[in-house]
């Protein structure tokens, strides 16, 4: 008797297949939208310190400002400058003492292993600003870059007004989950658009005090270097701290909840 050939078994679908396409799937579900990394970057600001409707404490001040750590990183290079060119009145080593400040800090986080991002961007902020003085030969420019900030600042502020989109508005949306709600608003809105013409504001603060100074120092007419190193440390974290603080005040009067009246009759 003559047997039929056996048949090929068909192929099955291999074991690792559905946890590999699993995984997939799991790491695109993980992925972040562009809502949650907005939200994620708006909790990273200054205002995520605070709870939008609660009372800022100098405790959250202190933490959005980096803490005493972070304190000392943002003031101390700027002082490191302003004492060395006192002293020396030399290019070099007045630019190079606040670059090795830095570098000296990102250092000490790496050893502790704590989050070096923002060390980080401070310090290629200054390098950047010790190169275009040292290629430039005029130790005023170190300040430029503060100056190319500053503008970019009132641009991005103004333009958020113009679009009628202010960007303390977005920033709190994005705080409260509420993206675009606060814009029909009129409290909410209207507290947005004060405190991005205050941030706008500084900004332009700043730049009316300390350009002059740039000018005249790099057009020869006098050294005022000095001054300007000064008006830096005095206009950057105490005025930063102040306007935050509003800011949150400001916040705060738009997202208070609303209390309900001991008269109101329950149910009515």
């Amino acid at each position: 008797m003559s047997t039929a050939p056996d048949r090929e078994p068909a192929p099955d679908h291999r074991e690792d297949d559905v946890p590999a396409n699993a995984d997939a799937a799991k790491n695109r579900s993980a992925e972040p939208t562009f809502t949650e990394a907005l939200s994620a970057a708006a909790s990273r600001s200054g205002l995520g310190q605070v709870t939008p409707g609660e009372a800022p404490s100098a405790r959250a001040l202190l933490a959005a400002m980096g803490g005493i750590r972070g304190l000392v990183e943002s003031i101390v290079p700027g002082l490191g400058f302003l004492v060395v060119y006192t002293i020396t009145q030399e290019l070099v080593p007045s630019v190079l003492v606040p670059l090795g400040v830095a570098v000296l800090f990102v250092l000490s986080r790496v050893i502790q292993r704590q989050t070096v991002v923002t060390a980080i961007g401070g310090t290629l902020g200054i390098g950047i600003s010790a190169a275009l003085a040292l290629l430039s030969g005029e130790t005023a420019n170190n300040f430029v870059p503060g100056f190319v900030i500053n503008a970019v600042t009132i641009v991005v502020m103004l333009g958020s007004i113009l679009a009628r989109w202010p960007l303390i508005g977005l920033v709190v949306g994005y705080l409260t989950g509420d993206p675009t709600g606060w814009r029909s608003d009129r409290a909410k809105y209207r507290v947005a658009l004060i405190a991005t013409s205050l941030w706008g504001a500084l900004a332009v603060l700043r730049l009316a005090v300390q350009f002059p100074l740039w000018y005249l120092t790099v057009s020869g007419a006098s050294d005022l270097t000095q001054e300007l190193g000064a008006t830096k440390l005095v206009m950057g974290v105490p005025l930063y701290g102040i306007l935050l603080w509003v800011t949150w005040l400001l916040v705060r009067t738009a997202y208070t909840p609303k209390k309900v009246s001991d008269d109101a009759t329950p149910g009515v």
